[in-house]
């Protein structure tokens, strides 16, 4: 008979079989409640899940990540990482700073142009030594390509890289350190008094697929609504299941998250992928002039700006708790000073 209930001992036995580096300055991450900010949306009592502050590289949820990817690149005998995203990615911004804390080295394919000033994340990329590598593509699977010539190069030059790409293999660790997180956040409510919650984020990929992977072993009331920064035909909810289902296997858990368990909305996309929105600059400002706590302006805001517009739409439940996963994002924000001078 298959198992669909695990304790968090269980749980927290797969996870510690697994190769860690500790590279979080701050675990668990604050739970805090914003009530200027539900006050202001007349809507439910909502907390801050603080991911923002784990510290790496001005922090985000990539650090949790990479504690698991680059403890198991690094028992595999790497010497190398190469991944690519965006020109302002938070993932590569933390991988850099992680490859530089623990003596690999860090090749970034990054989307954007060759003139691209040194702002936000990508002066973080130069500033913590990696070989950025600033190409064009049409979309950001693609880079996935350009990782695995550059790590058959870098295998005929002598080293032994490990190419990253974002929606599969390695990277579904990511969600064995959501898995982590949900067990930080299920004892946290429980000192709340709370077991329902309505949890929101901005995601696509690892970070959701974990938390759906733990609601799902842990039986949790949870219900999670990922916020798409991204077309979701470019990384539709299999990916997510896919990216749970494999960490799944990492931790020997005998049952599987369809597709249809991940609730992944593309509606506050707006002109594209990493373009920020009227919505998202009114979502960031309100939290900023509400609660103290900053947003990026092209996910984490993003996100908000869905929370935002489904409490005003009243498509939550006034009396259940909405936690809003923070996953960090901040440098970015200074990439985009002059679209805040324009629209202004």
């Amino acid at each position: 008979m298959q198992r669909t209930m695990y304790s968090v001992a269980e749980l927290r036995q797969a996870i510690d079989r697994l190769p860690r580096v500790h590279l979080a300055a701050v675990l668990p991450t604050p739970l805090e409640e914003a009530p200027r900010l539900s006050d202001a949306l007349g809507g439910p009592p909502i907390f801050f899940k603080r991911d923002d502050l784990t510290g790496l590289a001005f922090g985000g949820n990539k650090t949790r990540h990479l504690e698991f990817i680059l403890g198991d690149v690094l028992q595999k005998g790497a010497d190398t990482v190469i991944t690519g995203a965006s020109v302002q990615s938070n993932f590569c911004r933390q991988t850099a700073a992680a490859c530089a804390k623990l003596g690999l080295r860090c090749i970034l394919y990054l989307n954007g142009a060759a003139d691209s000033e040194r702002q936000g994340n990508l002066l973080l990329d130069h500033l913590s030594g990696a070989d950025v590598r600033l190409v064009q593509v049409r979309q950001l699977p693609d880079l996935t390509t350009l990782c695995e010539q550059a790590a058959e190069e870098e295998r005929k030059a002598g080293y032994n890289p490990v190419a990253v790409d974002l929606w599969r293999g390695i990277a579904s660790l990511g969600s064995v350190s959501y898995v982590d997180c949900a067990l930080e956040l299920k004892a946290q409510l429980e000192e709340l008094g709370l077991l329902r919650a309505s949890i929101y984020l901005s995601s696509a990929t690892a970070t959701q697929g974990g938390l759906a992977l733990a609601a799902r072993a842990l039986g949790l009331e949870w219900d999670i609504v990922g916020i798409s920064p991204i077309r979701t035909d470019l990384v539709p909810a299999e990916v997510v299941a896919n990216l749970a289902n494999e960490a799944a296997q990492y931790l020997k858990l005998d049952f599987k998250v369809a597709a249809a368990d991940i609730v992944n909305v593309e509606d506050y996309i707006g002109p594209g992928y990493a373009l920020p929105t009227a919505e998202s600059r009114e979502a960031l400002e309100l939290a900023a002039s509400t609660e103290g706590i900053i947003l990026d302006p092209v996910y984490t805001a993003k996100a908000m700006a869905g929370l935002i517009d489904h409490i005003r739409a009243g498509k939550l439940d006034p009396s259940q708790p909405v936690i809003f996963l923070h996953t960090g994002g901040t440098p970015a924000l200074f990439a985009f000073n002059q679209w805040f001078a324009q629209s202004q």
